[in-house]
Formats: structure tokens, C-alpha cells, sequence
């Protein structure tokens, strides 16, 4: 990799995101990789690396400095508490020779891990030709999206941003600060438009003309809302959305032209968005095939372990993940957009996280574990994952943390086990959105029984079948107070309350059902295969 310097890296990047605060090798310094250094590994780099330094504020990042200039990385990114700390990493970056990037506070560090290794596939691939060499019709313009954004922004003497279905912030032109409004300035920040400003969109009714509109559209200042006059066009494949480019107009009013501007990069961007979507590189496609080999026991875990440089004997995780519900919304768009999220969060915390979605689940592989990680970690990993999808997608998710095992050969067990916990988790009850085996051992067991159950018939009580059809013929509720009668002891009162009928409607239902089927409750063999077969679904 031939890498970006760190000089047209800051240039893309701009100041609302991160500050050079100290450049002792120059800014002409090749950035060829990003890195997360988390606060809890020890403090490690590569040569030409980019590392990002969460979590290690002010004085903290010294033994990442360090560290850094050993290796020979191109820079270390750090959030500062005050001007103070400034100074004395300043100088430990000075003596390390290694570049000392500040980062805004409000920056999420999953957004400008994501965006940097944009720019950095782009400078592999200028042109975006997938390296062959060649350029597309557009010229220049059929480079990455950032290089888009920016000759968007000179066409039109605008402020662009380009975004994906969900709102999230793809790639943007470099600006003035003094000229951006809120809506542009935390969406850059966020990475995503911010809630209350989408709403409003939504009321006006832009995101529906923009779905309608094959031309831009024009979206009035709202100066008592922080939000200036700008124009969007939908970036689209046919009737498939892929995006929008927004205009926002500065201190000068936007060209004559620039509507016309926006059709013609409305569909450059269209062709890279495809490409994006559609090419896979040889070595990705290796990888997943290997990966999902892995988990479900076909392949072994020589192959991975090869492709990838991974130990074979350090601690693994399998993760699992998978939707509560889908809220009638697209499943394919859902399933991509929680890719996504749970690909940008988990690499947050471990670099080396890989990611396999098979069918409506997502499999996470924790490769080369520390030792003696607390299981509470993997857990707090998970739940932010969890919580962010339902804050910032609507989406529930619930996640299954398998055991952590020896090495890549437990792999099939870890995510047998993880597979376990969601099928239980998906069969309903009071279970947590995020769970080990442990925190939901009787719910899974219990879940398998009703599994051989629902499977095997012959396993059934007649009598007890026999009262379900009678439920469903006459559309009454007999095996449900059964249920209820039994889940709560014998305790008429406890049960009728959770069924919201009368304690004497309860003990009636109860004896019409023995009566009917011949059942006897008094019997523990018959009350135990009553409690497990009535939670059949129908």
C-alpha cells in the first residue's frame, strides 16, 4: 500500500474533525493503515500507521506517542481535555518523531476511523478503476467520493456532503467553518443528520420529493432552525436508492448552474456506489468464504489462520446477533444497515474482529483474545452495539455471547453455543437483549425441549392435544389457564390476575379441562408435561 500523506489526509479530513497539533517528519509522512489502540491493550504500532488513540486522554497517550515513534507510525490521533495537555504531548510527539493529530471532542471515533480508511482505499485507487489503470468518463471526477464532494463543491460554490439511504455521511467537501450551519456541522460530526433536523426534513416533505424527483430539489433557509437554503438530489440505480448529495449554500449565493451540476454527479456517484456494491475484491470474498467455512465446521481453522497471520492457540469469541423484529421494514436494507453498525462498532474495540452474515444473523469472530479478558467487557462490547442499533437505526437487535474457547479450532463450538441462546431468546419470554448461556441456562434448555417437542409429535400427551384443538374449535382458552394455573403454583388468585378474569371463571376453566381430557393436575408427571407442551405455539 502506497499510502496518503499525512499533509492531503488533514485536507480531507478539515478542521471539523481533527487538528494538527505537531509535525516533526514533515506533512509529506505516507499514511498507509489506521489502527484503534484501546485503552486496555498495551500500547503497540506499525510502521506508517495511523493509530487512534480512544479512550488515553491528555496525558494518558504519552506510552502511545512512544510507542508510535518506535514503530515508525505516521501519527497518533488523541481527544484533549484542556489546552494545557497540549504542550507536553506536543513535545513527547516532537521527541518521538511522530505526527500529533487532536481530535474534536464531539467526534466519534468509530466515523473518523471509517472515513479515513475511505481516503486510504482511495489513494490505492484514484481513479476508481479498481486498480487497473484506466478512467472512467467522468475524469477526475470518477475518482473516490471525497474527490467528488470537493468538484461538487467547486461547480457549485456549495458545501457538499454526500449520504446513504439512512442519512449517514459518506464523504464531504473541505469548507470555511464560519460558513457551515448546525445541520452541516453535526452531521459531519456525528457522522449521521441529527434527528430533530431529519424530522423536520421529513415534514416538509423533502425526502419524499426526493424519492419522486429525477432533478434537484431546493430545500428553503430555515435561519431560526440554524439551517441555510441548500439543494439535494436522489443518487439512484434505476428505482434503487442509493443516496443523496446535499448543497448547502455559504456566504455566496450557489451557481447558476448548479442544478445541472448536481444531475451529472448525481450519477457519478451512482456508478461508484454500484461498484462499491458490486465488487468485492478477491482477497474479502476469500476471507468470508474461509470465515464462514470456519463457523459452521466445514473448513478448518489452518485455512484462516494462514490467510489471515492469526494464532491458532490465542482465545476466541463468537458473537452473534440478530433482529427482534423488523417493524415491516425492507429486510435486505435492514440487514445491510446492521451489518454495518455492528461492523463500525465491534472494529472500535478490537482490530482484528471479523464479521460473517449468514442468513438473518450476523456472526462476530473476537480473534486472538488477551488473556483473562473479563467476560463483563464482552458484554459491555455487545450491549453498546445492541443500544446503538436501537437508538440510531430503530432496529432491535438481541446478541448471543458465545463462550470464549481455547483457540480457531473451538470456533463451531462458540458459535453453536451463541446459535443456542438466540433460538432461545427467539421463542419468547422475560430474556435479556444481550446474554450468555449462563444468564439464560434454564430458558435455553427449556426452549430445546419445546424444539423436540414441536419436532416429534409422538413425544406429545394426546390429552393434553387433544385440548388444544378443543381451544381452537371452539374458540375458547382452556390450555392457556391450565398454563397459567400451573406457572403459578396452584395460586388461583396469582393467576387469574395475570390472566385478567375472575378467580372462579380460573377454577372453572381449570376442572372443564380435566373433565374434557381426563387430565389429572394432582399428578406431578401429568402438571410437568402440561407446563412444557401448552407453551407449544399453535
Amino acid at each position: 500500500m502506497t499510502g496518503l500523506p499525512l499533509r492531503q489526509l488533514l485536507m480531507s479530513l478539515g478542521e471539523p474533525l481533527v487538528e494538527l497539533q505537531a509535525a516533526p517528519a514533515g506533512l509529506d509522512v505516507p499514511v498507509r493503515h489506521v489502527s484503534i489502540l484501546d485503552p486496555e491493550d498495551p500500547p503497540t504500532a506499525a510502521p506508517g500507521e495511523l493509530v487512534l488513540a480512544i479512550g488515553a486522554r491528555g496525558r494518558a497517550a504519552l506510552p502511545a506517542l512512544r510507542a508510535a515513534g518506535r514503530a515508525r507510525a505516521a501519527a497518533v490521533a488523541v481527544k484533549l481535555d484542556g489546552p494545557g495537555q497540549a504542550d507536553a504531548l506536543r513535545e513527547a510527539a516532537t521527541e518521538a518523531g511522530v505526527a500529533l493529530l487532536s481530535v474534536r471532542r464531539e467526534t466519534r471515533w468509530e466515523h473518523l476511523d471509517s472515513l479515513t480508511r475511505t481516503l486510504l482505499s482511495g489513494a490505492d485507487d484514484p481513479d476508481g478503476t479498481g486498480g487497473t489503470g484506466g478512467t472512467g468518463p467522468g475524469g477526475p471526477a470518477t475518482g473516490d467520493l471525497f474527490s467528488l464532494a470537493q468538484t461538487v463543491a467547486v461547480l457549485t460554490g456549495g458545501i457538499v456532503s454526500i449520504e446513504d439511504p439512512s442519512s449517514r455521511v459518506l464523504a464531504y467537501s473541505r469548507s470555511e467553518t464560519d460558513e457551515v450551519d448546525d445541520l452541516r456541522r453535526l452531521s459531519i460530526l456525528g457522522r449521521q443528520g441529527p434527528e430533530p433536523y431529519l424530522a423536520k426534513l421529513r415534514e416538509w416533505g423533502v425526502f419524499s420529493h426526493l424519492r419522486g424527483s429525477e432533478g434537484a430539489i431546493e430545500i428553503a433557509a430555515h435561519p431560526e432552525l440554524g439551517i441555510r437554503r441548500r439543494l439535494a438530489i436522489a443518487i439512484r440505480s434505476g428505482a434503487q436508492p442509493l443516496g443523496t448529495i446535499w448543497v448547502q449554500e455559504g456566504s455566496r449565493p450557489l451557481t447558476d448552474t448548479a442544478e445541472q451540476a448536481l444531475v451529472g454527479a448525481a450519477r457519478v456517484a451512482a456508478g461508484q456506489l454500484v461498484r462499491r456494491r458490486r465488487e468485492l475484491s478477491a482477497d474479502t470474498r476469500l476471507t468470508q468464504t474461509l470465515l464462514t467455512g470456519l463457523l459452521e465446521g466445514s473448513t478448518g481453522p489452518q485455512s484462516l489462520a494462514t490467510h489471515l497471520g492469526l494464532d491458532l492457540r490465542r482465545p476466541v469469541t463468537v458473537l452473534a446477533y440478530a433482529p427482534a423484529a423488523t417493524d415491516g421494514r425492507d429486510v435486505e436494507l435492514s440487514r445491510d444497515e446492521v451489518t454495518g453498525l455492528i461492523s463500525v462498532h465491534t472494529a472500535a474495540r478490537h482490530r482484528g474482529a471479523l464479521l460473517a452474515p449468514v442468513d438473518s444473523r450476523v456472526y462476530v469472530l473476537l480473534p486472538e483474545l488477551p488473556p483473562g479478558l473479563p467476560p463483563a467487557t464482552l458484554r459491555d462490547w455487545t450491549q453498546e452495539t445492541v443500544d446503538a442499533a436501537r437508538d440510531h437505526l430503530s432496529i432491535p437487535l438481541r446478541a448471543a455471547i458465545g463462550p470464549t474457547v481455547p483457540g480457531l479450532a473451538d470456533v463451531p463450538a462458540s458459535r453453536a453455543q451463541a446459535d443456542r441462546i438466540l433460538d432461545a431468546m427467539g421463542r419468547g419470554g422475560v430474556v435479556p437483549d444481550v446474554a450468555a448461556l449462563q444468564d439464560v441456562q434454564a430458558e435455553v434448555l427449556v426452549s430445546e425441549v419445546l424444539a423436540l417437542l414441536q419436532d416429534r409429535p409422538e413425544l406429545r400427551d394426546p390429552r393434553l392435544t387433544a385440548l388444544t384443538a378443543y381451544d381452537s374449535r371452539h374458540h375458547t382458552r382452556l390450555g392457556e389457564s391450565v398454563l397459567a394455573y400451573l406457572d403459578a403454583l396452584g395460586e388461583v388468585r396469582a393467576a387469574a390476575d395475570a390472566l385478567h378474569i375472575h378467580p372462579n371463571t380460573l377454577r372453572y376453566r381449570v376442572r372443564r379441562a380435566e373433565q374434557l381430557t381426563g387430565l389429572d393436575l394432582a399428578q406431578p408427571q401429568q402438571r410437568l408435561l402440561a407446563m412444557l407442551q401448552l407453551r407449544l405455539p399453535d
